[in-house]
């Protein structure tokens, strides 16, 4: 199971050859870099994980440090791991939506931001 980091960006609506207003979401996706490759012989389990949206080194804690400068890239805001990547990846990889054929369905997950009573 391949997989890519984004974030919301906005909404839109395309209209079908029927002419039925599609209500679409907009999302920006990747580029994301490979932090870490863990194997089977090293952590037990096979992963990659992936680090999306750069930010400034000066908020991360020392653990979080070490782990970027180790993959040799600039800190980032969000880090996730996925099992069982496609295609083999080494450390300080780009992952980009090429990942993804044009017509091919994806999977998305996200967290709200959890305004209450809003």
């Amino acid at each position: 199971m391949s997989g890519l980091i984004g974030k919301k960006v906005g909404m839109t609506s395309l209209f079908d050859a029927n002419g039925k207003n599609i209500p679409c979401t907009v999302i920006q996706a990747g580029p994301c870099v490979v932090t870490q490759v863990k194997t089977e012989k090293t952590d037990g389990y096979n992963a990659v994980r992936i680090a999306y949206n750069e930010k400034s080194g000066k908020n991360i804690g020392a653990p979080l440090k070490g782990h970027f400068n180790k993959a040799g890239v600039n800190p980032h805001a969000k880090l996730v791991e996925f099992k069982s990547f496609k295609d083999e990846k080494s450390l300080g990889d780009s992952i980009t939506v090429d990942l993804f054929a044009e017509g091919e369905f994806v999977d998305i997950s996200a967290t709200s931001k959890g305004k209450g009573f809003q």
